[in-house]
């Protein structure tokens, strides 16, 4: 049976029917709800035509979806932190953003090289899977602003809190490593780019990004909470939609003014959440924000799956496969551990943020974004990133339950 047209409607709605019921249904199990989703997309993908619905075929609409993905994700999670920002606050999310992910992306690339890569495209490898997801992390993530009277300013659980700003920030810290591939590829050795690249790919941009959600984030906060006039004070109106006007608006201007729109809208949900930070609108934006991104986040991975009954894994070789599994098992667990050293993580939980560094729809975006480039690898790079994803989401998804008990079984202990 094929089903298009007005049936697709059908499969929306029952696809969103089960999308409310599964995360319900398996909470009590070592598997997750992305496991799920992929599997009914490997299920749909049998009942659909399945020619336009393929990355490869809608690089467009692929980016654009997983962009807005994406930017939902990275308001959710950083009106979802509790820590206000600070170096020593923030000592792990530092030691992740700044020594682990750049050594795991020079590890992917010199693994891709290795295998007979050509250079640029190990790179666009590395830095296209350099990303953790904040899309797929959410069973070890933290779940929501404290707030109210008696709220903790700051969150107890460590583990949490690196993969969730690590996962907020690194998104937009991989679009350097991903110029600097496309750059590789286009304009031939560094020395005719390299300078250019660091003081505007590496430097500018990010500062632009910082500074757009600094200043957007305060006067958009100064607005909700503390305008002069009741009509936009609208923290008092209980307007959830504020959030998705202040990710949309703070990305666009970003971009607009060509800085970073992911590291823009992150820093603007973590400057929004710093005003009134006990104010219980935090927790309705959260909340309005977060069912966006569920919606968004099960369309991207039943089209996922769909991709793959279509045939996106066919140019898999067995160097996709050893870069995926080794990403996942040895390369991302081993650097950021090591990475972790000096920290305030007890053994277990170092060992346990050190391999959750989820891959997914962070990895979709970039490929689409940069794959233009990179014409006759694109097969080949599209099936490696999909196995990637589906690798760690299998891997992470069952492991992530029975671990967090642990850790949370340990400091119960540890309490007592």
């Amino acid at each position: 049976m094929r089903i298009d047209g007005d049936g697709l409607y059908l499969v929306a709605g029952v696809a969103l029917l089960v999308g409310a019921i599964l995360p319900r249904l398996l909470r009590r199990y070592a598997i997750s709800a992305p496991i799920a989703f992929v599997g009914a997309g490997l299920l749909l993908g049998l009942a659909v035509d399945r020619t336009h619905l393929s990355p490869i075929a809608e690089p467009g609409l692929t980016k654009h979806l997983a962009e807005l993905t994406i930017l939902i994700a990275l308001m959710g999670v950083g009106l979802a932190i509790d820590r206000p920002i600070g170096w020593r606050r923030w000592k792990v999310t530092w030691r992740l953003l700044l020594i682990a992910m750049p050594a795991c992306v020079a590890a992917v690339a010199g693994a891709g090289w290795l295998l007979g890569l050509a250079p640029a495209t190990a790179l666009l490898l590395g830095a296209v899977l350099a990303p953790t997801d904040p899309v797929l992390a959410s069973d070890v993530q933290v779940q929501g602003p404290s707030t109210g009277e008696g709220a903790e300013p700051e969150e107890d659980d460590e583990v949490r809190f690196a993969l969730t700003s690590e996962a907020g920030l690194n998104d937009g810290l991989a679009f350097p490593f991903v110029y600097a591939a496309v750059f590789a590829a286009t304009k031939g050795a560094v020395g005719g780019w390299g300078i250019e690249w660091f003081a505007w790919n590496l430097v500018g941009k990010i500062v632009i990004g910082v500074a757009v959600g600094v200043a957007a984030g305060w006067l958009l906060g100064r607005m909700a909470f503390a305008a002069p006039s009741r009509t936009f004070r609208l923290a008092d109106s209980r307007e959830p939609v504020f959030a998705l006007a202040v990710t949309l608006g703070v990305y666009g201007l970003a971009q607009v003014l060509h800085g970073y729109g992911f590291v823009a809208v992150f820093v603007a949900a973590l400057t929004l959440r710093a005003a009134e930070r006990g104010h219980d609108f935090h927790q309705e934006l959260h909340s309005f924000v977060e069912e966006l991104e569920h919606i968004l986040t099960w369309g991207i991975l039943l089209l996922l799956g769909v991709a793959i009954t279509g045939g996106i894994l066919k140019p898999l070789t067995v160097a996709g496969v050893v870069i995926g599994v080794g990403l996942v098992l040895v390369i991302r667990p081993v650097i950021a551990w090591l990475s972790l050293r000096g920290t305030r993580l007890g053994p277990s939980e170092r060992w346990v943020t050190a391999a959750f560094g989820v891959r997914g729809v962070g990895s979709v975006f970039y490929l689409a974004y940069a794959g233009e480039h990179f014409g006759p690898e694109l097969s080949w790079l599209w099936a490696t990133v999909t196995f990637t994803v589906v690798f760690s989401v299998l891997v992470h998804g069952v492991a992530a339950t029975p671990l967090m008990r642990m850790l949370e079984a340990r400091r119960e202990r540890a309490r007592e």
